[in-house]
Order: structure tokens, then C-alpha cells, then sequence
């Protein structure tokens, strides 16, 4: 799930992403309970989680790129922001207990291709919450990976950096492979480098059961942004879940 090289142009390509509605998503979550100390799972450059620290969370960041996280910590730094940095892969989470909420957004969790491996870090999320504790994640909609993503080309060419990028169907439902090329801009010459990344979305149904057997209750269902619980449409390309550590744990 290491973003490798790509995470010297993340931040180049991601410049359009709607960051402003995880925050007000999270925000109107979160609204109404006691929330200081929240851990961002797959924090990339740390974007989400800077801006959270900024709205007075105490902040931790943990993710399996060392390179993204260093970009996050500059980040950090030029706010003047105390944000613990985690390199961890999310599946063998562990030091973490009695936090407020947990989050993971920009489909993080698609990346957690297996069964085993969601219920993994569905399990060891459950055990860094405090009794009452939210988790909130999103993924891609079914429908946003078989209609919008599955056996599609993309391409942008900016100033310094332009890609190539190929979607390909997996061989499972909701399974998609991502085979990107990069030339990145160094001054004088445009360099090439290569990324292929997996991801697998499964249905709303299949994560609420995984999110229940980890012991998580009161789970809420919401598409694309919407602070209306169950308001999923056959298009909604964005599903994002909140769940709650019952608070008899």
C-alpha cells in the first residue's frame, strides 16, 4: 500500500481534491461528542490531517510510506503543528489506545484488498478506541469502480508533471488495477517512473457485517459527502461509513 514515488507529485495531483468536504463531513460527524484525540489511517501528506489539527484536534498520522509522511511533516512544521507521525502499515496497527475517533478517507480502505486483512484493521481499530469511539472511513461505490474506473484510461499533462494512467478490471468483483506512469519535471528533463496499484471495493452490506464483528455498533451509512444517513443512490460513487465502539467495551 506504499505509495513509493508517487509521493513527490501526490500532493500536484490531488490539488483539485475536495479535502474541504472531508473536514465539514467529519466535523458535522463528529458534532455532539466529546472529540480531542483523533488517528488519520493512511494519512498520505498528511492534507486531511494538517487542516484537523488546524480545527484543534490532537492529531496522529500513520500511514506505510515513509516518503508521504515526511511530506507531512513538513506540513506539519511550516503550521507550527504538533502531529504525532506513525509509519505503520494500518494492518499491524498497534501503540495506539483511547482514542476519541479514528478516520480514514480518499479510499484508504480499498487499498485492503482481503477479507482477512479488513478484518484486521477493523479489529485493531476497535482496540485503539476508547469505549464510545467513532471510526469513520469511505471507499468507492460498486457502481463508481464498475462503470466510472473498471478498463478506463486517464491523462493530464500539467507543467512539470504528467501521467498515464490505466485502469484495469480484476478478476473478483470491485477488484481494479491502476497501472500509472509518471514524467516528473526535474528542470531540465522530464523523468519517467512507474507505480501499479491494487484496489477492491466490496459492497455496503460486506463492510457493515466486518465492522460488526469487530464489535463495532450503530453503524451509519452516507454517499458522496451527504450528512443524511442512508441516503445511498444506485450512482453514489463515495460511501462512507461511521461506526461507533459500543460503549459496554
Amino acid at each position: 500500500m506504499a505509495y513509493k514515488q508517487m509521493a513527490y507529485v501526490y500532493d500536484k495531483l490531488m490539488e483539485d481534491a475536495p479535502y474541504d468536504k472531508w473536514i465539514e463531513f467529519t466535523e458535522s460527524m463528529l458534532e455532539g461528542n466529546h472529540v480531542e484525540r483523533i488517528v488519520d489511517l493512511g494519512c498520505g501528506t498528511g492534507e486531511i490531517t494538517v487542516r484537523l489539527a488546524g480545527k484543534g484536534f490532537q492529531m496522529i498520522g500513520v500511514d506505510n510510506s515513509s516518503d508521504m509522511l515526511t511530506y507531512a511533516n513538513n506540513k506539519a512544521t511550516e503550521n507550527k503543528q504538533n502531529i504525532t507521525w506513525l509509519h505503520q502499515d494500518i494492518r499491524e496497527l498497534e501503540g495506539l489506545s483511547n482514542l476519541d475517533a479514528a478516520i480514514s478517507y480518499c479510499d484508504v480502505i480499498n487499498y485492503v484488498t482481503e477479507e482477512a486483512d479488513l478484518k484486521e484493521v477493523f479489529k485493531r481499530t476497535f482496540s485503539s478506541l476508547k469505549s464510545g469511539g467513532l471510526f469513520l472511513f469511505d471507499i468507492h461505490s460498486l457502481h463508481q469502480v464498475e462503470n466510472n474506473y473498471h478498463n478506463q484510461t486517464f491523462a493530464d499533462v500539467l507543467d512539470d508533471v504528467s501521467y498515464i494512467w490505466f485502469c484495469t478490471e480484476g478478476d473478483e468483483k470491485g477488484e481494479m488495477y491502476h497501472d500509472l506512469t509518471f514524467f516528473v519535471s526535474d528542470g531540465q528533463k522530464y523523468n519517467r517512473f512507474d507505480e501499479i496499484h491494487h484496489q477492491r471495493t466490496y459492497s455496503i452490506t460486506f463492510y457493515s457485517n466486518l465492522l460488526l464483528k469487530a464489535g463495532f455498533s450503530n453503524i451509519k451509512v452516507y454517499a458522496d459527502f451527504s450528512v443524511i444517513d442512508n441516503n445511498i443512490e444506485e450512482n453514489s460513487e463515495r460511501i462512507f461509513f461511521v461506526a461507533e465502539k459500543a460503549r459496554d467495551h
